[in-house]
């Protein structure tokens, strides 16, 4: 049977269930949200759906942002368990969302089985329940089509999914939801068997439970842990004690002793039941200590002296502490290394109070991990995986394994008492070292399988590209330590940059016109692609490289940069071939207009971008003022319509630093055309901006600068923007600073408040933006902004 999905059901409208709404009506699916009617009503009383209608305006408030855009409101309806289950019947998809309550599942999926179209996939969104119990009294052709798919909260942000398939379900219907997790909803899915809490929390739970019961048995302390169980050792911010205040403790015990009780057989079950930490436990929740719900779990934000401190719960006393300063000598010697060295330097080489806690933490994951499959899982890709996907880990435990010596560190666990699975040691025995196959360039080919005793190709999503396989194809055409580039195949090329934070250097910009000369100068190239694959686009120029350069005439050197910037974009713009910006994450002032700069975009979802300069005291220099004008007023003026609104929403967009919330709202703000591409999933976005690429070259039609002029809407216009600037500083929203930059800017975007609307050459716009950044650059003011962001990493009003 062929499967698509473009009309849903959610049943459930609580945070997960909205929160998997908002993401199938970002993607273009029309979906029913239910729940329970409200209490004390009836069929056709207007209160009857306010329960699911409450839950919509917290969702449309939520932030992070649950809604990719507010317009993706249109494609939820609402409904209820009583009075709308006909309304399944066109459904696609019937996702449930209900309480963790076995008994209450299946009793609503009896229902929505009598309702549901004979084309209908249904699933259960449980994070733990066995699938086959929900299933268990409900007939073949309903269970052909139901399975497990477990997101993680928040769905829009979380990249995991966790497929579950049971006995009976349909390995078609198994594929077509693995496909449609990847690329339309941007996951990355992963297979588990139906077991206790799948594969993600599974772990989660196991390996939490040891690590809180290792620092109270020997004493370590909750910051300690917290200190090196984050970034020190690729894992995030939250570590271990943050990690369950994010959560919300309560979740996290309710979670791990559901699962004590579901896993008879696991000989390592008893870390859920560690007398001390389920004391702990009882006094925290008794407590309400449940996290940053809260206010206070394993930490508490106090206010002493004026100033805000983290204060953390001493684990014996169950006090709340001051922070303290957390040093350990091997997390000094080893710190800067590169993760994998890292991870070896500290489990394996260190003794110190540090190294002991790593190395038991790691012994009983990764003993573990061995232990779990193939139980819960085929392959330990997929566990890998599940911990990086679900958790923002950046590498899976078989990983780990294999950096820190699969041997040495199998005889160290055992010999410290974590038993390591059979099939390890028969894969030592055969003469397999590494748990993972890897070429001469270091990657990865094929991993382990207990199953077969021997190596299986790791089969590779051609749509994928990445810049290591790049690098290890010898694709690597230029590098000045800026910026890199490659050649991708096809006649396209690939600009990558590579300063910290992604700034805006003299070399970024040296590395882009040789990326823009050799595509122009090459016949055998037909586009170049301006991304990579770091966290974040660009944070626009970098600011210290001109405060620290000890020149004695920074001014030259900041006009300089700013013509450099400009002559890039409009290189990149008005190019014989088609130049493609593949952004993610944050693109901010430079990196905005960057994109801009572009002939199209190929953007992941989560693609935030903003001219956010007035933050720090200036206005956009790089062109991107000119363009926003050229991009929202001149097509408004073209068919003859007032150009005063659109022209409000830029001033307001730059004004403001308005910053879209998803790439969704960077098209409505005008950062992005409205043809320009969308990708969900992160890993597709170099490949499918070469395949978009390689197809606009065909049709490309290069356009002349000359032929290309900007609106200047003039004096009148720039009056009607100063007169709502005047009206905030009265009203004490704005400073006299602010208003000063407002005043620039208006000058900018009415083309230096021309007599009379006409038309200008860029140059105009460009010089104009280029005086005002120079001109607030001098100013005392400015320059306390700019301090004030680069010490303390936030905007100054003043």
């Amino acid at each position: 049977m062929p499967y698509d999905i473009k009309k849903a059901a959610v049943l459930g409208s609580g945070t997960m269930g909205g929160g998997i709404a908002a993401l199938l009506a970002g993607i273009g699916v029309d979906v029913i949200l239910m729940d329970m009617p409200a209490k004390d009503t009836e069929a056709g009383d207007r209160k009857r759906n306010s329960i699911i209608e409450g839950n919509l305006k917290t969702l449309r408030k939520m932030r992070p942002a649950q809604l990719l855009s507010d317009a993706d409101m249109s494609r939820i309806s609402v409904g209820n368990f009583e009075d709308d289950l006909d309304k399944l019947a066109d459904r696609d998809w019937v996702i449930e969302v209900i309480i963790e309550n076995l008994a209450i599942k299946k009793s609503l999926m009896a229902r929505v089985a009598e309702h549901i179209g004979d084309h209908t996939i249904v699933s259960t969104n449980t994070s733990g329940l066995p699938i086959h119990d929900i299933a268990e009294d409900l007939d073949e052709t309903f269970t052909r089509r139901f399975l497990g798919t477990h997101f993680f909260n928040p769905p829009r942000y979380l990249h995991l999914l966790e497929v579950i398939p049971h006995t009976n379900t349909d390995p078609d219907l198994v594929d077509f939801i693995v496909e449609f997790g990847t690329t339309k909803l941007g996951k990355g899915v992963v297979i588990a068997k139906d077991t206790p809490n799948f594969i993600g929390n599974r772990f989660m739970s196991m390996t939490g439970s040891q690590a809180m019961n290792y620092a109270i048995d020997n004493g370590y302390t909750v910051e300690e842990v917290d200190a090196i169980t984050g970034p020190l050792i690729g894992r995030p911010k939250t570590a271990t004690f943050n990690l369950n205040d994010l959560v919300g403790y309560d979740i996290a015990v309710h979670v791990a002793r559901n699962l004590y009780d579901a896993i008879p057989d696991d000989p390592q079950r008893e870390v859920l039941n560690h007398p001390q930490v389920v004391e702990l436990s009882d006094y925290m929740m008794e407590n309400k200590m449940l996290g940053r719900k809260t206010d206070g779990g394993f930490y508490k934000m106090k206010r002493e002296g004026g100033n805000k401190e983290l204060w953390a719960l001493n684990l014996a006393t169950r006090e709340y502490e001051p922070p303290t300063k957390v040093r350990f000598d091997s997390v000094g010697e080893h710190r800067k290394k590169p993760l994998p060295e890292r991870l070896k330097a500290l489990i394996m080489e260190s003794d110190d109070r540090a190294g002991e806690y790593l190395f038991h933490h790691h012994a009983f994951y990764l003993a573990y991990a061995s232990n779990r499959v193939p139980e819960i899982t085929e392959t330990i890709v997929n566990v890998d995986n599940a911990q990086k996907w679900g958790f923002n880990h950046e590498m899976g435990p078989f990983e780990i394994w294999d950096v820190l010596g699969v041997a040495e560190a199998t005889a160290q666990f055992e010999d410290a008492g974590y038993e390591v699975a059979d099939w390890v040691k028969t894969m030592l025995d055969a003469g397999n070292a590494t748990f993972y196959q890897y070429d001469d360039n270091g990657i990865k080919v094929g991993y382990y399988s207990p199953q077969d005793e021997t190596y299986v190709s790791l089969e590779k999503d051609a749509r994928v590209i990445t810049i290591a396989d790049l690098k290890a194809q010898d694709k690597q055409l230029y590098s000045n330590g800026d910026g890199n580039i490659y050649d991708m195949g096809d006649g396209v090329l690939l600009w990558e940059f590579t300063t910290k934070g992604n700034t805006i250097t003299a070399g970024f910009v040296e590395a882009g016109n040789k990326a823009v000369d050799m595509l122009e100068a090459n016949d055998e190239y037909v586009a170049l692609v301006v991304g990579h694959e770091g966290n974040d686009y660009s944070f626009g120029a970098n600011l210290q490289e001109v405060m620290q350069s000890g020149s004695d005439d920074p001014m030259t050197l900041i006009g300089e940069a700013i013509t450099a910037l400009q002559d890039l974009t409009l290189s990149m713009k008005y190019s014989s071939k088609p130049v493609i910006a593949a952004p993610a994450g944050r693109a901010l002032g430079g990196g905005a207009e960057l994109i801009m700069a572009a002939n199209a975009v190929v953007a992941h979802v989560e693609t935030y971008i903003g001219l956010v300069e007035v933050g720090v005291g200036f206005v956009p220099a790089g062109g991107g003022c000119k363009e926003l004008i050229r991009r929202k007023v001149n097509p408004v003026v073209a068919s003859n319509s007032d150009p005063h609104p659109p022209l409000r929403s830029v001033f307001e967009a730059i004004a403001t630093a308005k910053v879209g919330e998803s790439a969704k709202q960077g098209k409505e703000i005008g950062f992005l055309a409205e043809d320009d591409h969308i990708v969900m999933n992160r890993s597709l976005l170099l490949g499918k901006a070469k395949a978009f690429a390689l197809a606009f070259a065909k049709t490309y039609q290069p356009i002349a600068l000359e032929d290309d002029p900007v609106y200047a809407a003039g004096r009148d216009q720039y009056s009607g923007l100063m007169l709502g600037v005047a009206g905030f500083v009265e009203s004490g929203f704005a400073s006299e600073h602010d208003a000063l930059i407002a005043k620039k800017l208006a000058t900018i975007l009415t083309g230096g408040a021309v007599a009379e609307p006409t038309h200008l050459p860029q140059q105009v716009f460009l010089n104009l933006e280029k005086q005002a950044f120079m001109e607030l650059a001098m100013t005392p003011k400015t320059m306390e902004r700019v301090m004030h962001m680069l010490t303390t990493g936030k905007p100054l009003r003043n």
